[in-house]
């Protein structure tokens, strides 16, 4: 999440000491670096596969997530077919248990979910097939990819659930919006390791050329997905200036 980088960016603000400055950011990576970063990156096996599967980016301003059809990941995670039966699409979120949560947004929230790591949380969300509709104030961007880069990112999606000894996700409070609902997550919430890197994580899974390290706010990750889209262009002669199996489900719509 955004606010709590914002956060940091205002504390750095309070000294005009450029050393002192680089101290602190030293105490904060120092602090950090033996942070879990889980969940990890799905390793993806290429092949030569027609695109045919589209799934959604979704930005909300500080905060994106994945929607993606229901039915495959309903297979993964057969008790989200109890709650979400009749939802064509569901939404998923990773983020901070009590910032992503909280019905108010407080100073302590924000100061603990940059500088102790918290426990996740998965936000997951019906949605109808009308997904621009639905999500009319955000910014939304399709991606294509293949059967093997589709199941890749939801083994992603599937591993980022706690599960319990019987392989049974386990279920929190209602969502925040819609019909949804919070899951217990995998992996700590911290500075470096937001929901927007989470998002990041879940493309380079599916196969994307993207470097999730230093993708920690929405922007990050929408721009890269907006110049991933536009490579994806047929040249006069022709030929396409990207891998036919992301090619051909173009137009994105």
């Amino acid at each position: 999440m955004i606010m709590p980088i914002l956060a940091v960016e205002y504390m750095l603000g309070l000294t005009n000491d450029c050393a002192m400055k680089g101290i602190f950011l030293i105490i904060i990576l120092f602090l950090l670096s033996a942070c879990s970063s889980k969940p990890n990156v799905v390793k993806h096996v290429e092949n030569r596969e027609e695109a045919g599967e589209k799934i959604y980016v979704v930005n909300h301003g500080w905060h994106t997530g994945f929607v993606v059809p229901s039915e495959k990941i309903q297979d993964y995670l057969p008790k989200l077919r109890a709650k979400f039966e009749d939802a064509p699409y569901i939404e998923f979120g990773w983020g901070d248990k009590g910032f992503y949560q909280a019905k108010e947004i407080t100073t302590g929230l924000t100061l603990r979910a940059i500088f102790w790591p918290t426990e996740s949380v998965i936000h997951a969300v019906a949605v109808p097939k009308n997904i621009r509709g639905y999500f009319q104030n955000s910014q939304i961007e399709t991606i294509c990819l293949s059967s093997s880069e589709y199941n890749s990112l939801i083994n992603f999606i599937s591993n980022s659930f706690y599960k319990n000894e019987d392989s049974e996700i386990l279920e929190l409070r209602n969502g925040i919006y819609g019909d949804s609902q919070f899951y217990k997550g995998v992996g700590d919430y911290y500075l470096m390791n937001t929901c927007n890197k989470w998002t990041a994580k879940g493309l380079k899974s599916a196969g994307l050329d993207i470097s999730p390290t230093f993708k920690l706010t929405a922007g990050s990750v929408m721009n890269y997905i907006v110049a991933h889209n536009q490579a994806l262009t047929i040249t006069s002669s022709g030929q396409a200036t990207a891998p036919a199996s992301l090619c051909d489900c173009l137009p994105l719509m």
